[in-house]
């Protein structure tokens, strides 16, 4: 097992939280988690990196796979100037992740408490949820309850907010 993903599963078992890890070839988008038909053991979730404008807020969206974030109404959600994606380099500093890895679970190594995690309150109403362990090479799957518990125990800012509609077909 990677470092990261065994760094990972050694904090879920020291907080005492259930989980699942499977391996698996890197991927980078949700489209190619999808193909690797990993939804079937629980919902994976897609994560954003986010920025205001000015670079002083930085937020880590979740939400489930199959919606898109509308990133005008989270600003009026956040209360936040403009949003946009925030630079792979912003992505290493603050939560020390590449580009294709990004996971509520990096928050853990944000030591200044500079990333707000931003989840979809339809996230909290399923019994588990897939996010990476800190490479894309792996996927874990937990409580989304817990996960928001050990975040929130970490220090960092926790915010539930309703996401924009599911994505429709055709």
């Amino acid at each position: 097992m990677e470092q990261a993903a065994q760094q990972i599963a050694d904090i879920l078992e020291q907080a005492g939280i259930p989980y699942t890890l499977k391996e698996h070839p890197p991927v980078y988008t949700i489209e190619e988690m999808e193909a690797l038909e990993l939804d079937k053991i629980a919902p994976i979730a897609k994560n954003l990196f986010l920025r205001d404008d000015k670079k002083r807020h930085f937020y880590l969206v979740v939400l489930p796979g199959d919606k898109r974030a509308d990133l005008k109404a989270l600003r009026l959600a956040l209360q936040s100037k403009p949003l946009s994606f925030a630079s792979p380099e912003d992505l290493m500093a603050l939560l020390g992740l590449q580009k294709g890895a990004v996971t509520p679970l990096g928050i853990l190594r944000d030591t200044q408490h500079r990333v707000e995690l931003v989840l979809d309150q339809e996230l909290l109403e399923l019994p588990l949820i897939g996010v990476h362990p800190n490479t894309n090479t792996a996927t874990v799957w937990l409580p989304p309850q817990q996960l928001s518990k050990l975040i929130s125990a970490h220090g960092n800012p926790i915010r539930i907010v309703e996401m924009a509609q599911k994505k429709t077909l055709g």
